[in-house]
């Protein structure tokens, strides 16, 4: 085995055999891991969402009573409206395959947009914020290091995501696990230690609401807690993290993805209303150079040097967790890219798979531009933050209305339970559209606008790729219509003697393949005796999203080779094919070439390259240079490949 090969199957692992029965339940996840995995995003948003909301409310602490309730209902009301989205769709894409199936592919790329910002920006702003955490703790002079730290961070992410997901997961297990039990620990420890001051949380409550009512009204003391509520927002991302993945997680999907929703709205709801608790019962004071959780944390666990220990891992797990959850970036967003690939809104690269089964393109496409905001913003989570929460409400309020959309188009065949739903979806589409409405007009100017721009410019990009695929896959079907050949039957298969001059086909798309055999027949008109068809079946997302899926692709594939064998058969010639099954079709093909050489000893190898009037960079990027691959390969074995142009007019 080469060097280099050698070296990557030590880093990323051993390729995986997509067709094994056993593969699917090995790499899928079950709850618990899926709530480590995807939920890490929206636990670690406790770490900065509800200390915006409390900063917001203007010295009216008690409100903080109605953030706490409101944030934990909030919680639970969108996780129950996601239920609905992954009993709908359970082979994944949430609030992409929503929106596009419910109110139209051109909503459903806005919303699978607004998935692709936001992911990159989680993938941001979490490796930033915890540097922020890791670095605060060491000497200033060591914070020239901070953004390559960042950086390497974010390159050790994509190497652990190249193994697989269920294998980063568990690395990181540990440290999420710490996180969630430190913190709950902490906040039933805060809350009894100050149970004097909980008997009078709700009398204060009230006669700080009615005092504030008496002096500016009732409608200025509404927006001031409806205002500080919606700047917590960034407490709920990443909740849609689930049903963007349920194709990941393990059969039965829909009671696994429910049950870790679950996970994940009991977790949120308890640590991030527990700590507006502890703000409310301990009100830790405002320190500029630390978080608000420091602050509360540093009171309850006191001055001593076992206190001091136990704050200093406490803040270690916050920055760790927000590691975690720029883990989940790399999870959840090369899914999203992934289902846009396979509607034609992104370059086909992004639905292909690893030889570890792991979005390989869509992983690195990550990382790359997460990298770039991170040096763009040179790592200021003041920035990046601006930027983040807006784009998940986006998709949070589409994904609700195309449920509101769908149980009111149902109502006359569903049972009386549509009503209910009907009315769940509407609540949280509410709440998620107003907080979406509140963030985008209070964060407009410092840096709400750099987000619209930045999904607006994924919207024209998407929409180019999509223009082109239409032109091209209408020029490809219109190819396959007019090269199509009828076959007689009954045919007679020809002895193949693998002696005499054989000429091997690659097959693809099959208008391409007939265009290959006919002008090989005629540039060699009786040389070849012997006709060999081969193709490669490619396990991408679309295919991988179960064994009958599998199986689909596999029979469409042999039933294309045999079309051109009977082809052969009716006019005289000796053929046979032979097909391979994998996600790289190039390393397949190239292996296939070579084993058919050993039986065919005078074979030469023939392939088509489509031939475009702008053949430039982009292009190569919207289509695999498969046959240019395949060439250079085989022509380091010393065998001989034909490419044929064929121009699309």
């Amino acid at each position: 085995m080469p060097f280099y090969k050698s070296l990557k199957q030590f880093i990323i692992g051993s390729p995986i055999n997509p067709f094994n029965p056993q593969m699917l339940r090995h790499i899928s996840l079950i709850a618990f891991f899926a709530w480590v995995g995807l939920g890490a995003d929206g636990l670690s948003s406790s770490c900065y969402g509800p200390e915006e909301a409390y900063l917001a409310l203007n010295g009216f602490k008690h409100f903080a009573l109605y953030i706490a309730i409101a944030t934990a209902i909030t919680v639970f009301v969108i996780s129950l409206g996601y239920n609905q989205v992954i009993e709908l769709f359970p082979s994944g894409g949430g609030g992409y395959k929503v929106a596009s199936q419910l109110l139209g592919p051109y909503v459903g790329l806005v919303s699978g947009a607004a998935l692709i910002v936001d992911y990159v920006l989680t993938i941001a702003v979490s490796t930033a914020s915890s540097m922020d955490a890791l670095f605060s703790f060491l000497p200033t002079r060591f914070l020239a290091y901070k953004l390559a730290a960042e950086a390497a961070i974010i390159l050790l992410l994509i190497l652990l995501n190249m193994r697989g997901m269920k294998e980063s997961i568990k690395i990181l297990m540990p440290i999420f696990l710490g996180f969630f039990i430190l913190h709950v620990g902490l906040i039933v420890y805060g809350i009894a230690a100050h149970h004097q001051g909980l008997s009078l949380i709700i009398p204060d409550t009230i006669n700080e609401t009615k005092s504030a009512i008496a002096t500016y009204g009732w409608l200025p003391v509404l927006a001031l807690i409806f205002h500080a509520y919606s700047l917590g927002g960034g407490t709920y991302t990443g909740l849609e993290a689930v049903s963007n993945n349920v194709n990941r997680l393990r059969e039965p999907r829909v009671i696994t993805g429910k049950w870790t929703m679950f996970y994940m709205a009991v977790s949120l709801s308890v640590i991030a209303g527990g700590i507006i608790m502890l703000y409310l019962l301990w009100q830790p004071p405002h320190i500029p150079g630390q978080t608000l959780n420091a602050s509360v944390f540093h009171q309850i666990l006191g001055n001593s040097k076992a206190g001091h220990i136990l704050l200093l891992i406490t803040l270690l797990l916050e920055a760790g967790l927000l590691f975690v959850a720029a883990n989940s970036g790399f999870l959840a967003g090369p899914t999203v890219l992934a289902n846009m690939a396979v509607d034609g809104w992104m370059p086909n690269r992004f639905r292909h798979l690893s030889t570890r089964l792991v979005i390989q393109n869509g992983v690195i496409l990550f990382g790359v531009f997460a990298l770039a905001l991170l040096i763009w913003c040179q790592g200021k989570v003041s920035i990046l933050v601006v930027l983040y929460s807006i784009n998940v409400f986006i998709t949070f309020s589409l994904s609700l209305f195309g449920l509101c959309v769908y149980w009111a188009r149902r109502r006359r065949n569903a049972s009386t339970h549509w009503v209910w739903r009907l009315l769940l979806s509407f609540i949280a589409f509410a709440i998620t559209s107003s907080i979406l409405c509140i963030t985008l007009v209070t964060k407009f100017e410092s840096g709400g606008w750099l987000t619209v721009v930045v999904t607006c410019t994924v919207i024209g990009i998407c929409l180019l790729i999509r223009n082109h695929y239409k032109r091209f896959n209408k020029k490809m079907r219109q190819l396959d219509i007019q090269l199509k050949q009828p076959i007689v039957h009954p045919l007679t298969p020809i002895a193949i003697d693998p002696q005499q001059p054989t000429a091997a086909i690659f097959v693809k798309n099959p208008g391409v393949a007939m265009h290959t055999l006919l002008n090989v027949i005629r540039m060699f008109p009786r040389h070849f005796k012997n006709f060999v068809f081969l193709s490669a079946g490619v396990v991408d997302v679309e295919s991988f999203a179960g064994q009958h899926q599998l199986e689909k692709m596999r029979a469409e594939v042999n039933e294309t080779l045999q079309y051109f064998v009977d082809y052969c058969h009716q006019y005289g010639i000796a053929a046979e094919s032979y097909a391979v099954f994998g996600t790289d079709a190039v390393e397949e093909l190239t292996n296939l070439a070579l084993n058919i050489s050993k039986k065919y000893s005078n074979c030469i190898f023939f392939t088509s390259k489509l031939i475009f009037e702008n053949d430039n960079f982009l292009m190569r990027i919207l289509h695999n240079e498969t046959p240019l691959s395949l060439q250079r390969n085989l022509h380091f074995e010393g065998k001989e490949l034909v490419i044929l142009p064929m121009q699309l007019l």
